[in-house]
């Protein structure tokens, strides 16, 4: 219709050009054809390979899962998307790893070679999902809510709104990692000065979840005897435990109250005050609850 009503050749080419660049966005990639020798190496190597090793295949043959077990009988996938140019391209290799993933590849190699990178890949990290593993499954984990296999944090709860987040290094788990403890300061500035302290006393050969215990002199709330609810609370402004994504990691710093917030609702809470004073991103003001003079960070 627009087409028609056009009252030259100047608008009908304008108007066109418009109709074909919103019909290419709503179009998806067609599909181009690949020439034979790409399908019958590609089934080659999938024989070679094994079929039991294959998880999904598309279509067109561009997109293909494998799946492997490490020795720990966890299981993996790697996701390759294949170029017409293959196998002298190599494909995109995707995985849920924690460090980079880079393949070595020649004209000649194939899809057993990369499967074989990815088996010593997924051994090199054995120890760094041992670590992970453990923590996971013995203690709560407030984020991430649902970890991937790529995940190097983990904020672990320790009591009623007290809660360390660590970061380890997939290339050193046992090693002593980051650590930011979020709570209110007289339970937190404590557990500093006990990791302080005591940093001297890790040892790489008992486990990542052991020495967090031995040098904060603690027992993290089992998963067998407490339940999530009985430490992780709702923020005190939005009556929310998760907000986009994140947990209340803001906390009154008096004892008496330790009521927790989300940052963002906090910062806006104070923000809001006609008594609130703000220095550069820092803004000081009133417990909702107590009254208590506290600040919030707006890029904490």
């Amino acid at each position: 219709q627009r087409l028609h009503s056009c009252p030259d050749l100047v608008s009908f080419m304008v108007e066109l050009k418009t109709v074909l660049e919103i019909a290419l966005k709503n179009t998806q990639d067609l599909c181009i054809p690949r020439p034979p020798e790409y399908y019958s190496c590609l089934v080659r190597d999938l024989e070679i390979l094994g079929w039991n090793k294959v998880a999904y295949v598309d279509n067109g043959l561009g997109t293909i899962k494998l799946k492997a077990e490490d020795s720990c009988g966890r299981q993996h996938l790697i996701t390759l998307k294949l170029n017409a140019k293959y196998p002298a391209e190599p494909p995109d290799c995707l995985v849920d790893f924690p460090v980079q993933f880079a393949i070595s590849w020649m004209p000649q190699n194939s899809l057993i070679d990369i499967y074989n990178q990815f088996l010593a890949v997924l051994e090199s990290l054995k120890d760094f999902w041992d670590a992970m593993d453990e923590i996971d499954g013995k203690t709560w984990v407030l984020e991430p809510e649902n970890p991937t296999r790529g995940a190097t944090t983990r904020r672990i709860a320790i009591g009623n709104n007290v809660s360390v987040n660590i970061e380890v290094d997939p290339r050193h788990p046992n090693m002593l990692p980051e650590c930011y403890f979020l709570g209110a300061d007289h339970v937190v500035n404590p557990l500093r000065i006990k990791l302080n302290n005591n940093m001297h006393l890790w040892d790489p050969e008992i486990g990542l979840l052991q020495n967090l215990k031995d040098l904060l002199e603690i027992d993290f709330p089992s998963r067998a005897v407490i339940e999530k609810s009985d430490f992780a609370k709702d923020c005190g402004i939005c009556y929310a435990y998760r907000l986009d994504g994140t947990t209340p990691d803001q906390v009154c710093d008096d004892p008496r109250c330790g009521q927790p917030f989300h940052q963002t609702c906090l910062y806006e809470w104070l923000q809001g005050l006609p008594s609130s004073r703000q220095s550069f991103n820092v803004i000081f003001g009133e417990c909702p609850y107590c009254n208590k003079v506290r600040k919030s960070n707006e890029n904490e």
